[in-house]
């Protein structure tokens, strides 16, 4: 079985238990089901050591039984694994949401949800949270999870090219807030674009 195989690694190695690494300026906070609230760090990086894979060849689907084929698009895109129990996921999906309403008809932002209960946790999670420019694609069996090596520590987000080819992932919560994070993918899908 392998979702019981990456839940084990995932367990093993920390990840259900820790979704971000490390320490960084740039905080925000995050409400807890109590009310109270935690600091947490957008410590992602930016990685370009993948630069130049493929896509993978994974279908999604929404709510409502839409699907999405990954590899059949055309255009840059920014592609964000998350799950609803993961802090630093929670923080990130108001700052993706402004990106793709900033970016829109530049960049296509697609949030994936990796949470086993799929529609379950996904429909109240984007219920009770005003992101109106994100898409709620769900990839319950993680097939996007083991097509980036079986572990991905969530968050994760990988900017494609119109080409489907990776420009660069960032592993962790990021500030995409910030005209450095727009400034990044804006640039990424622009020289990959003045590369042809």
């Amino acid at each position: 079985m392998r979702l019981s195989s990456l839940l084990i690694a995932c367990l093993a190695a920390g990840l259900l238990t820790a979704c971000d690494t490390g320490a960084s300026d740039s905080t925000q906070e995050n409400a807890n089901a109590d009310g109270t609230s935690e600091t947490i760090a957008l410590t992602g990086t930016l990685n370009r050591s993948f630069a130049g894979e493929a896509i993978p060849d994974v279908t999604l689907t929404d709510p409502d039984g839409a699907t999405l084929d990954l590899a059949a698009l055309k255009e840059p895109v920014l592609l964000n694994l998350w799950a609803t129990w993961c802090a630093p996921c929670v923080v990130e999906m108001p700052l993706l949401d402004e990106l793709a309403a900033d970016l829109e008809g530049d960049v296509r932002v697609l949030t994936v949800s990796e949470d086993l209960r799929g529609a379950e946790v996904v429909v109240p999670f984007f219920e009770a949270r005003d992101l109106p420019n994100l898409p709620r694609w769900m990839d319950q069996q993680n097939d996007l999870a083991f097509s980036y090596g079986g572990g991905a520590v969530l968050p994760l987000t990988i900017l494609y090219d119109a080409d489907g080819r990776e420009v660069w992932r960032v592993i962790g919560a990021y500030d995409w807030s910030s005209a450095e994070a727009r400034e990044e993918v804006l640039e990424g899908t622009t020289a990959a674009t003045n590369a042809e």
